[in-house]
This record gives C-alpha cells, sequence and structure tokens, in this order.
C-alpha cells in the first residue's frame, strides 16, 4: 500500500478544473435556483409552492457547495466575473467571504490537530478529562455549540449569528460585508413581510431553515462520526487527518447532486484543489481513497453522529455524555452534564445526547482572541506554508508535495468548513 505522500500525489491528477464545466454546473443551479423562486413568487396554491420552497433548501446547498469549491480556488480562479457572482451570492445567503474563508482556511489547516474550545471553522471536541476539569460556563458553551438544536437553527445560529452578527460586531472594518450581510438580509426580509409576506416565509424563511439545517449538520457529520480516528499534537499528520478524521457520506445519487458531492469529504480534505464534480472520480481511480469510514443520512446514523460528545483518551473514540459517565470516578463529572443546567440526564436520549452546533460556521465566538486574530489564513495565498508547520515532519511531507502547481499548498492545510 501507498504511504499518504505518495497518495497526495496520485490525486494531483484530479486537482485541474475543467473550465466549461465549471460553468455548465453553476449556471444550471442558478437556472433552476432562479426557476425555483420564480414559481415561489407566482400566484400558484400554496400547496404547489410549498414543496418547492423546500427544493429552493436544498438547491442551496449546491449553490453554496459550488461557492465553498470557488473559494478554495479549485474553480473559476482568476474568473472576474464568478468574482462577482460568488461575492453576492455569498452578501445574499449570510456567508460572506471574509469571514467564511478565514475560517474554513483555518479548518482544512488544522483539521482534527488539536482538542480544546479554540477551534476554528469547525467543532470544538474536548476530552473527558478536559471537560471534566472545565467550569460551568466552559461546559454550557461546550453543550451549547455541539447542541442538535444549533443545527437545526443553523439559520439563526450559524449563519446569520457566527458569520456575520459576531465578526462584523468585533471587528466592522475587517468584516465589513459580514456587515452588508446582515443590512440587506434585514432590508429584504423587512420588504418581503410588508410586500409579500407568502414570498418572505416560501422563499427566504423556510429555504434557509431547511439549507441552513441540513448544511450546518453536514458540517457536523463530516468530522464527528463512529469510527473517527484523531491523532493531536505531535502525532499530527494531514493525510492521515484526512482519510480517518474525515468522513464518506453515503448517499443517494440526488441527493450527491443536491449536495456537490461534499459527501467525499475525505477527499476533499485530502486535497481541496479536486473540483466536487471530480471527486468521485478521484474515488473510483485511487483504492485507498474507497476505504474511508462511512456514514449516511439515515436517522439511525444521524442519531448516532449527534450524540457524540467527548473524546475518550483510553478507548480512542467518541462517546456520548452518558458513556463518558460510565468510565469510573474521574470520568463521571464529565458525564453529569446535567450538573450544568444543560442537558438533563432524564431527557431522551436522542435530545440530551444529540449536543451539536453547526461549528463550521459557529467558530469565531469561543475562540480566544488571540486565536482569533492569529488565523489569518485565508488572505494569504500562501497560506498552506504557514500552515504546514515545518515543525511536523508528515506536514512538511504534505508540503513538499503541494509544491506541484496542480496541488497548491493552499490545499493541505487551509480551508473552512465544508
Amino acid at each position: 500500500m501507498r504511504d499518504g505522500r505518495q497518495l497526495a500525489r496520485q490525486t494531483r491528477r484530479f486537482a485541474s478544473e475543467q473550465r466549461a464545466r465549471s460553468w455548465f454546473h453553476l449556471l444550471t443551479t442558478l437556472g433552476v435556483l432562479i426557476g425555483l423562486i420564480a414559481v415561489i413568487c407566482s400566484d400558484l396554491p400554496w400547496l404547489v409552492r410549498l414543496p418547492v420552497s423546500v427544493l429552493v433548501g436544498l438547491v442551496n446547498v449546491r449553490m453554496f457547495v459550488i461557492y465553498h469549491d470557488h473559494q478554495h480556488g479549485a474553480i473559476f480562479e482568476n474568473s472576474k466575473l464568478a468574482g462577482w457572482v460568488f461575492s453576492l451570492y455569498g452578501i445574499l445567503t449570510l456567508t460572506p467571504s471574509g469571514v467564511w474563508k478565514h475560517t474554513h482556511d483555518s479548518h482544512h489547516r488544522d483539521n482534527a490537530r488539536r482538542f480544546g474550545m479554540e477551534a476554528v471553522g469547525t467543532f470544538p471536541v474536548l476530552t473527558i478529562d478536559e471537560y471534566r476539569q472545565s467550569d460551568r460556563l466552559t461546559r454550557f458553551l461546550y453543550g451549547l455549540q455541539r447542541h442538535w438544536l444549533t443545527i437545526a437553527l443553523g439559520y439563526v445560529t450559524v449563519f446569520f449569528w457566527s458569520f456575520c452578527v459576531f465578526p462584523f460586531f468585533k471587528s466592522p472594518r475587517k468584516h465589513l460585508d459580514s456587515g452588508v450581510a446582515i443590512l440587506v438580509h434585514l432590508g429584504l426580509v423587512v420588504a418581503l413581510a410588508i410586500v409579500r409576506p407568502d414570498v418572505l416565509f416560501l422563499g427566504v424563511v423556510l429555504p434557509m431553515l431547511i439549507g441552513a439545517a441540513l448544511g450546518s449538520y453536514l458540517f457536523y457529520a463530516q468530522h464527528n462520526f463512529p469510527g473517527v480516528r484523531l491523532r493531536p499534537g505531535a502525532e499530527w499528520d494531514h493525510v492521515y487527518a484526512a482519510l480517518h478524521s474525515s468522513s464518506y457520506l453515503r448517499m443517494s445519487p440526488v441527493m450527491h447532486w443536491f449536495t456537490a458531492n461534499i459527501g467525499y469529504h475525505h477527499i476533499h480534505h485530502l486535497n481541496h484543489r479536486i473540483p466536487f464534480y471530480r471527486l468521485p472520480e478521484a474515488m473510483a481511480g485511487e483504492k485507498e481513497l474507497q476505504e474511508a469510514v462511512t456514514t449516511t443520512l439515515r436517522p439511525v446514523d444521524i442519531f448516532g453522529c449527534l450524540r457524540l460528545q467527548l473524546w475518550d483518551t483510553q478507548t480512542e473514540r467518541l462517546v456520548s455524555f452518558a458513556e463518558a459517565g460510565a468510565f469510573g470516578p474521574a470520568a463521571a463529572t464529565s458525564g453529569s452534564v446535567a450538573e450544568d443546567g444543560f442537558v438533563a440526564e432524564n431527557v431522551p436520549e436522542s435530545v440530551a445526547e444529540d449536543e451539536s452546533v453547526a461549528r463550521d460556521g459557529f467558530v469565531a465566538e469561543n475562540e480566544s482572541e488571540s486565536v482569533a486574530e492569529d488565523e489569518s489564513v485565508a488572505e494569504d495565498e500562501s497560506v498552506a506554508e504557514d500552515e504546514s508547520g515545518a515543525e511536523d515532519e508528515s506536514v512538511a511531507e504534505s508540503e513538499s508535495i503541494a509544491e506541484d502547481e496542480s496541488v497548491a499548498e493552499d490545499e493541505f492545510e487551509p480551508s473552512v468548513l465544508a
């Protein structure tokens, strides 16, 4: 079997954009989205427009992943026209490129590299002992960020709050585009509430609720799933983190279309310069990529992911709060989440243990100020070099691989929430 360095080299052949194909996917997706919105704005009965509203939410997830690929530089690199289109899209969907690219590049650069509350662009992960030793406020915030309701309400918690409100009020000059997104969104909501409240609900609120909830869950399940393996600290390795700390979300062809293949997340983390439409090709072409840990969108698997809360260093797996309480006196405190007034143990497991937060976008809120400012990732095109962290031998190898222009070093370390 090839080592990680060799496998990373092999993915370079898929990391080339086919510009005509990129335009086809962008234009057809925009066309479908605009067409569906036109139906919602019509005078057709509610029973006709309601399912169309659901479709708008799903198609918007696809559009977001295409936007995400552009932010990585995987598609439409140096295209001014595409740049303007995606900048407008980011403003309209509460994902301004400034904060999105910063947090997502940080996520790619440090994917599963460390435990703690300071995670940027992803969900924080604490060990049982770290949770036990934390104060009540930290425990509460940790539970809040990973709670299933935070994911379900990602429209407000992740996209509106974490991508717009929090960063803008924290640093208005740096995140001016977040302020613009807030004004545009609130202006649209107020105008539609006065003129067309039906369009407000069917064209904005419901699609955003559906799309943000699905997107937030994808952010979560891509790195919090049964079978995930973590090697933080000195043992961290980019390739290992991509293949073992990132999941393959197996879906139907229809859902793969709606999610623009983001389910092939282990491959995306191995080489984020591979366009979304070439990810299945890469998986089919490299045997090692077909051995990823798999999860699905079936209810049983969704519950299986959402219940995971803490990392058990003894068994080296993610466990629920209830399981953490079964490991003896040292862990029992970390399992007694109820004492924090957040997750009562008598609440059904499906509610009590599913503490998840769309951290993919819920990033900046709990990171310390120093971390938030130091992670000046995506603005610098050579971000991957910083991320490679020459101190780590395995990262240095990824860096040497990335010298090939087909796999820009950005790819091995930086990027955001997907």
